[in-house]
């Protein structure tokens, strides 16, 4: 799925996240990944000083976890929003416009990307 195509049509159900949620949380909590093909940690380094408050060190509004490394043939990063809508916040008044204006040193390339309602979130 194209970055711009934003949402498929019937996110999978299918990841668990160990990370710290209120049960309220769970019922409307979001889930993003995205695997940049041919991505490194440079990139990702660049990219999350700028998309993310503080050069990178806190997360954006909604934005309960937030994980990335790298995976077979390039970089994954996995978000879980406490909600649909602070992800499209995010997604449209942040991230899009921020990636738009082509991060120097950042991601050449659109994610990949699969987007799910989250069904099950564990706690520790």
């Amino acid at each position: 799925m194209s970055w711009l195509g934003l949402l498929p049509s019937q996110p999978p159900k299918i990841l668990n996240i160990n990370t710290v949620n209120h049960k309220e949380e769970l019922n409307m909590a979001y889930g993003i990944i995205h695997f940049y093909p041919g991505g490194t940690k440079a990139q990702y380094d660049a990219e999350i000083a700028v998309v993310h408050p503080h050069g990178g060190a806190s997360l954006p509004a909604g934005q309960l976890y937030h994980a990335a490394g790298p995976s077979p043939g390039g970089w994954s990063i996995i978000a879980i929003h406490d909600s649909k809508e602070t992800w499209l916040k995010f997604l449209d008044g942040i991230l899009l416009p921020t990636i738009r204006s082509k991060i120097k040193g950042g991601f050449d390339v659109e994610p990949q990307a699969t987007y799910f309602e989250v069904d099950h979130l564990q706690a520790p």
